[in-house]
């Protein structure tokens, strides 16, 4: 067994783990019960994975989980709570953003990370920072719109 030190959303965690190499996403979601991060390719082009590592977007399933030592992770969870959601997330909900969901972790952590570099960005901007997130239902014009709307404090 290995062990490496990591905070998850805000929580100071010891990970006794037999393969440091593993992919992030299964050590989130299998050894910490962390479901936001969704397996989607496997190869980290959909963006359904997308967590905050030191407040960067990263694609936990091509990302070894000891490259997160010492670091800062932030899933879908940490994000927001139900009784205080993170006002992406509120605005995902209003706008109806999710048709089956899978991508909309990824959705929501990669506009999350990019708002807080761009507070006031045009319709162009948003689209380009979530090009490489992948939605197959095809709701993205309710996702541009839950973006612009959190970035507009509504």
């Amino acid at each position: 067994m290995a062990h490496i030190g990591v905070t998850v959303n805000g929580r100071p965690t010891r990970l006794d783990l037999p393969d440091l190499e593993a992919p992030l996403l299964y050590v989130l979601r299998n050894d910490l019960g962390l479901n936001g991060p969704r397996f989607g390719c496997g190869l980290g082009q959909c963006g359904a994975c997308t967590v905050h590592v030191d407040g960067k977007p990263v694609r936990s399933c091509s990302v070894p989980v000891s490259s997160v030592a010492n670091r800062k992770v932030v899933t879908l969870e940490g994000l927001g709570t139900p009784q205080r959601p993170h006002p992406l997330q509120k605005a995902f909900i209003e706008e109806q953003a999710a048709q089956c969901g899978y991508c909309i972790n990824g959705m929501i952590m990669q506009s999350a990370a990019f708002l807080a570099t761009n507070k006031n960005p045009s319709e162009a901007e948003i689209k380009e920072a979530l090009a490489h997130n992948l939605c197959r239902c095809g709701t993205h014009p309710r996702i541009l719109r839950a973006v612009k709307r959190a970035a507009a404090g509504a």
